[in-house]
């Protein structure tokens, strides 16, 4: 499950460092996450660091890219394998 930044987004600046897969950036008005990299943090975390440092709770599951366990631990071995290239 791709995690998903509604526009209570208060543009604070917490998640974009904290997230490994470099899955977070600057939309046109809010912070955005890239669903083909986020894992929710799986391969790196226990929990989405995203979440954890979100001051509004802002960031819930992206009700359209819903995934299982075993498809988020295939994209973080997919991403890490595409970063030692």
């Amino acid at each position: 499950m791709a995690l998903l930044i509604t526009d209570d987004c208060i543009n604070c600046d917490v998640c974009e460092p904290e997230c490994p897969n470099e899955a977070i950036a600057m939309g046109l008005e809010i912070y955005e996450i890239h669903p083909d990299k986020c894992t929710e943090c799986v391969g790196h975390f226990d929990a989405p660091q995203c979440v954890q440092v979100c001051p509004v709770a802002c960031i819930p599951i992206n009700p359209e890219r819903v995934e299982t366990p075993d498809q988020l631990w295939a994209k973080y071995r997919q991403l890490t394998a595409a970063a030692g290239a």
